[in-house]
């Protein structure tokens, strides 16, 4: 083919490009039982037009949201708790919800209390992700130490607590993939997995290097073992660096849930705990000896509808004798793969109302937060990343059904900006999100903790504000 012939070949080829620019649809054809999609115009226009979430912005303003001006301090809090993304959701539109965990949470220094958060999520809260942070805020404030409770055998890694188990143990856990051993009873306890003690045993642990965790975090005064069924006498005693705690037993029979507490006179980072006998290990907490403590307890791949299969009487127990206060459920990223119908939504929906009365019961001195979804990104039939269909209907679901019974909730899909923010989050300088479009950075999850932790923390300012005003003049300004 002659050069003159070639030119022509390629000119008629972009001629042929640029026709199919200019006319071919954005949404693509359908052929021959096949969609047929090329990069057009139209397409081209439309993502010009787009509106870009800048989350810089998103972010800055959600910091400017829980800047309180010196002037018209109440008209803040009443634009705060009607309007802002970060608000919390409560049932009835009741600002006074969170009062009684508050009054506990204030109380815990002066009367040498020490009482509990639990945060349940899925694989978003993995390695402490998020609760490190709301760890960390509510101990500034009430006071507290140590990283609260962990299993005493487990295969999901933390990045606050650094554990290695000994001796004849069994670990039983109530959800996970085909390789859990599952237990012949509903005794799984607050952890939703225990370990089964058989004889002898021990479980070292010690406070992770972790730089971003609070100084707080890090050292622990307190050091409580739940635990329950022991047919046999139980013997468990505490090591330390410097000393060994007196040894503490239990009798032979006992069936409940007990909770053993070593209080130590200073607070240390490393130490053993030493088991003869037989029993269900339901957990182990480093704490301080009063002020608050906060559990990440992540199910990877869960959709937050297990907790009623527990045993009630255990969880009941449990809830009492550590002092619960406040229980976070994070769920609903799961269940998005299969959420492609109004009844699929609407069933899940009430499974999680089920779960939430279910708490209500086990914890009567606990007050709930649902956390929904977060946004999560997919490929579009026009080749961009867009929000999963119907996040948003089960969102607004999730919301509804967490107010009618009877929690509260925190929209972390409207704090993220919305629709169609999660690519902006994964393709921020540095990422905020991963690219699966589905899971926080470790510095996503520390500004999704923050949001959080400063929502809370506003509701208890506005607390303390009520008090110093009184709560009749509020309550007529607020109307």
């Amino acid at each position: 083919m002659k050069p003159k012939q070639v030119l022509i070949f390629i000119l008629a080829v972009f001629a042929l490009l640029g026709l199919g620019w200019v006319v071919f649809p954005a949404d693509g054809v359908r052929f021959a039982g096949r969609d047929w999609r090329f990069f057009s115009y139209e397409r081209t226009l439309r993502a010009a037009n787009e509106k870009k979430l800048d989350i810089d912005s998103v972010i800055t303003a959600l910091g400017a949201s829980y800047t309180i001006a010196e002037k018209d301090t109440l008209s803040y809090y009443r634009d705060f708790i009607k309007r802002s993304s970060s608000r919390l959701h409560f049932p009835n539109d009741d600002y006074t919800w969170l009062d009684p965990v508050f009054r506990d949470f204030e109380s815990a220094q002066r009367k040498g209390r020490l009482y509990r958060v639990v945060h349940y999520g899925d694989s978003q809260i993995e390695i402490d992700r998020i609760t490190s942070t709301l760890r960390q805020r509510l101990q500034e404030r009430f006071g507290g130490q140590g990283t609260g409770m962990f299993p005493a055998m487990s295969s999901v890694p933390s990045a606050s607590v650094s554990k290695s188990a000994a001796g004849s143990m069994t670990h039983y856990t109530m959800y996970g993939d085909s390789t859990t051993t599952r237990a012949p009873h509903s005794r799984y306890g607050i952890m939703c997995q225990f370990a089964q003690l058989y004889r002898s045993g021990s479980v070292t642990f010690r406070e992770a290097p972790n730089r971003d965790d609070s100084p707080a975090s890090k050292t622990f005064s307190r050091v409580s073992l739940l635990i329950g069924n022991t047919p046999d006498t139980l013997r468990v005693s505490l090591l330390t660096d410097t000393t060994s705690r007196g040894e503490k037993i239990i009798p032979r029979d006992s069936l409940g849930v007990q909770l053993l507490t070593w209080d130590l006179s200073r607070p240390i980072s490393k130490a053993t705990l030493k088991f003869r006998g037989t029993a269900e290990i339901y957990g182990i907490s480093l704490d301080g000896q009063s002020g608050i403590a906060v559990d990440n307890i992540p199910l990877r791949g869960c959709s937050g509808t297990i907790f009623t299969r527990i045993s009630k009487a255990t969880l009941r127990r449990s809830f009492s004798l550590t002092n619960t206060r406040l229980i976070i459920l994070q769920f609903g990223g799961n269940i998005m793969p299969v959420a492609n119908s109004d009844k699929t939504i609407d069933n899940y929906a009430e499974q999680i109302a089920r779960q939430i009365r279910y708490f209500q019961d086990v914890a009567p001195d606990a007050r709930i937060i649902f956390i929904g979804p977060s946004d999560m990104g997919r490929t579009a039939s026009d080749g961009t990343i867009r929000t999963w269909p119907r996040l948003m209907q089960l969102n607004d679901t999730l919301r509804a059904t967490a107010l009618s019974n009877g929690a509260a909730y925190w929209d972390m899909f409207a704090v993220m900006g919305g629709e169609n923010s999660m690519a902006r989050w994964v393709r921020h300088n540095p990422p905020y999100a991963g690219p699966d479009y589905i899971h926080f950075t470790p510095a996503g999850a520390r500004i999704i903790g923050d949001a959080l932790s400063s929502s809370i923390l506003l509701y208890h300012d506005f607390y303390c504000l009520r008090r110093s005003i009184g709560d009749s003049k509020v309550k007529a300004f607020m109307k």
